[in-house]
């Protein structure tokens, strides 16, 4: 299954155990997004990424 960063729409690598090579957040809503390594670089704190995302 192919991931896609919530922030750039990118396509998130996978190592061979099926884990992403980037991370998930979890918003004020329960909802799970998943964020690339480049995005994750680009804000240096959980709240910028949310704000990046909506």
């Amino acid at each position: 299954m192919k991931m896609k960063c919530s922030i750039c729409k990118k396509s998130i690598d996978t190592t061979f155990l099926n884990k992403i090579l980037g991370t998930h957040i979890k918003d004020g809503n329960g909802k799970l997004h998943s964020v690339c390594f480049e995005c994750q670089k680009k804000f240096n704190s959980k709240e910028e990424i949310l704000k990046a995302i909506k």
